[in-house]
C-alpha cells in the first residue's frame, strides 16, 4: 500500500523491437512478455505518462515496488504498454493491467484474448480504476468484481500541506507538539549522502503493526531496495530530523500530472508528532516544488484495519475504487 545506480539506457534497437513480437497468421501479432528490470524503467515511465488515471498502479512506484509480489512482466507493442502479473486478490491467477497507449482498447482486448486462448488460461484484468471499468467490461463482456481493501485514498494536497480547518485540528496539534519538543528540527531533501543513515533507520524499525506480517516484511524489503537504487527512480523524498540530527521520519513520492503519490513513509513512533509532521511538511515541500499539484494519493490500506483508520483520519476527498474484470 515503495537508490544510487548507474545511468540507465533504453534497450530499443530495431532488432530488439522485432524480437518483442511473435508473428502469427496474417497481420496478427502477439505480445512477448518479459520480466521487468530496472533497465526497463525509462521505457515504462515514458508510457505511464499517457495514463489518465490517478490510481497508484500506473506509476513507477506502483509497478517496480511490486514486481516480485505480483510477478510483473511487460511488453510494449504498437506504442501500447501491456503488463501481466497476478490478481490482487488471488495471486494464483494470471491477470493483466489496463493497456496504456495508442492502441484502441477493443484491439488491445482482442490481442490479450487471443494470447490467453492460445495458452488455455482465462482472460482476467485486475485493479482496473473505477472510471475505466465500464468501458473495459463493454469490450470484454466480462463480469465486474470489486477489489476490497485495494482502494486508493486521495487527498487535497493543499489541505495536507496546511492541516487547516477543524477536521484536521488534531493533526495540526500533533505537528505543533513535534515543533514544541524539537524547536531546532531539521527538514531537508533526501540526498544520496543520507541513504546510509536511512538504511540504518529502516533496519532499526520493528515491522510496524500490520495485520499481514508477510506484506510488512515485503514492504520493508522494497523500501531498502528503493534506497539502494534511489537515484535511478523518478522519485523525490525528504527527511525529518530532531534538533540533535537524529532521523525520526522520511517520505518518498512520485509526481505524475496533478497528483503526488506517496510510496514510502517511515517514522519513529516514539517521537511525538513525527508521523503527522512528515505528512504535513512533505506535502508542503512537494507543493512548493510542483505548484500545479492538486491531489495526494496515499495508496491502499490492503485490508489492514489499523492502516485504514490512520488513512481515514487525514480526511480523504475520495476513495479510488478498483475492480477485477473476468472474461
Amino acid at each position: 500500500m515503495i537508490h544510487t545506480a548507474a545511468t540507465i539506457t533504453i534497450p530499443r534497437t530495431e532488432q530488439e523491437r522485432k524480437e518483442s513480437l511473435t508473428r502469427l497468421s496474417g497481420n496478427q501479432t502477439e505480445p512477448v512478455f518479459r520480466p521487468i528490470t530496472d533497465a526497463d524503467l525509462p521505457a515504462i515511465n515514458q508510457m505511464l505518462q499517457h495514463s489518465s488515471t490517478r490510481t497508484c498502479d500506473y506509476t513507477i512506484g506502483g509497478i517496480f515496488m511490486w514486481i516480485k509480489y505480483f510477478g510483473y512482466e511487460y511488453c510494449v507493442l504498437n506504442d501500447t504498454l501491456f503488463i501481466k502479473g497476478r490478481s490482487e486478490n488471488n495471486r494464483e491467477l494470471t491477470a493483466f493491467s489496463l493497456p496504456i497507449g495508442a492502441m484502441p482498447l477493443g484491439e488491445a482486448v482482442r490481442l490479450l484474448r487471443n494470447y490467453c486462448e492460445r495458452r488455455g488460461i482465462p482472460l482476467l484484468f485486475s485493479a482496473i480504476p473505477e472510471d475505466k471499468v465500464d468501458a473495459l467490461a463493454a469490450e470484454t463482456g466480462g463480469r465486474i468484481e470489486p477489489l476490497e481493501g485495494w482502494s486508493d485514498y486521495l487527498y487535497d494536497i493543499k489541505a495536507m500541506a496546511t492541516f487547516s480547518g477543524k477536521k484536521l485540528s488534531k493533526k495540526r496539534n500533533h505537528v505543533n507538539r513535534f515543533i514544541q519538543d524539537n524547536p531546532d528540527y531539521i527538514f531537508r531533501p533526501l540526498t544520496p549522502e543520507l541513504i546510509p543513515e536511512l538504511q540504518l533507520f529502516c533496519a532499526g524499525r520493528d515491522l510496524e503493526d500490520k495485520a499481514d506480517a508477510e506484506m510488512a516484511a515485503y514492504e520493508l524489503d522494497q523500501c531498502m531496495k528503493v534506497l539502494r537504487n534511489y537515484s535511478s527512480y523518478p522519485f523525490e523524498g525528504a527527511v525529518l530530523c530532531t534538533g540533535s540530527g537524529e532521523i525520526c521520519a522520511f517520505a518518498i513520492g512520485e509526481v505524475i500530472g496533478d497528483t503526488l503519490y506517496v510510496h514510502i513513509e517511515k517514522m519513529n513512533h516514539e517521537v511525538a508528532g513525527a508521523g503527522e509532521a512528515i505528512v504535513n511538511f512533505f506535502a508542503a515541500y512537494m507543493l512548493n516544488r510542483h505548484p500545479s499539484l492538486r491531489f495526494e494519493n496515499r495508496e491502499e490500506d490492503m485490508g489492514d484495519p489499523g492502516l485504514r483508520y490512520a488513512k481515514e483520519t487525514y480526511r480523504p476527498v475520495a476513495l479510488l475504487n478498483k475492480y477485477n474484470v473476468s472474461c
